[in-house]
């Protein structure tokens, strides 16, 4: 009976913690029947809750950490350069900014395409000239476009968390799995588990268990003139708060109004209420 009751409280370990870890007969792992194999960590952000707001000088680091790291392999097709002085750098600095990248353009009066300084009215450019060379240069998976990735990628929690999801506000389920992926990879796969060739074993990722990308950071790799902490941890939190912002830029106003939506309604109902009360308070029933 205890053995029992032992194995039915390990399951239930097991499925509350998000593995879903086959075991063979000689007890070694198997092969996950589901992903992600662990679920992300729910993380404290800045612009979590009904109230929150970007904090700007993370905003600025994990935008340092996409210029350095990542925007050798990923592109930004929909943010515009001239959005980052929402982060509080100013028109001269966009544009110095704009200009270290090159644009093709054109064509011109001869029919030629060319090449120009980027301006801030452009987007972040792509680091390869389409999805072919893109995926040839990574063991054929083409590295995803970073500019919604935030919001397209999450993992679902299930019931009953939605529900208190609903009164939480929590959509911070795209940085919380960006984060898990990107410090997940000093996990190292169980025993028996067959890991492709030129893939790396990660049990975050939602689409398998490993995928195409090596570990993209390492400490110290980007430097802070903040005196923030330059480790694998604190990259990853910067850079997905920053995908955060790439992919929802008007979370802040979007929040201010919906507070001023509600306050309207309850004030709108309480006199609502209280004209019922005068027209019906002389009207006998």
């Amino acid at each position: 009976m205890k053995k029992i009751l032992a194995s039915l409280i390990t399951a239930g370990l097991m499925v509350a913690g998000g593995v879903a870890i086959a075991q063979d007969e000689e007890g070694t792992a198997a092969e996950p029947t589901s992903f992600p194999i662990h679920k992300p960590q729910q993380m404290d952000w800045s612009f979590a809750g009904p109230f929150g707001t970007y904090d700007k000088a993370q905003l600025q680091r994990g935008l340092k950490v996409y210029t350095e790291v990542c925007a050798a392999c990923h592109s930004m097709d929909l943010v515009a350069f001239r959005t980052l002085e929402d982060l509080g750098y100013s028109e001269e600095q966009v544009k110095a900014f704009a200009a270290e990248y090159t644009i093709e353009d054109g064509p011109n009066d001869d029919g030629d395409m060319f090449e120009r300084p980027g301006l801030p009215s452009d987007y972040f450019t792509s680091p390869y000239p389409n999805l072919q060379a893109a995926a040839a240069s990574n063991n054929g998976a083409a590295p995803p476009d970073f500019s919604l990735i935030a919001k397209a990628r999450g993992v679902e929690r299930g019931f009953p968390t939605f529900v208190f999801d609903i009164f939480t506000q929590y959509a911070e389920n795209g940085p919380d799995y960006i984060h898990a992926l990107l410090t997940g990879y000093d996990e190292e796969p169980p025993a028996g588990m067959d890991i492709p060739e030129a893939t790396y074993y990660n049990p975050y990722f939602i689409g398998g268990k490993s995928l195409a990308m090596a570990p993209p950071l390492s400490d110290e790799q980007v430097t802070y003139e903040d005196g923030t902490p330059e480790t694998v941890d604190q990259y990853s939190r910067d850079v997905s708060a920053f995908l955060m912002w790439a992919a929802e830029p008007h979370l802040e106003d979007r929040k201010k109004t919906g507070f001023r939506v509600m306050v309207f309604l309850i004030l709108f109902a309480g006199l609502m209420y209280a004209t019922k009360r005068r027209v019906w308070s002389k009207i006998p029933h």
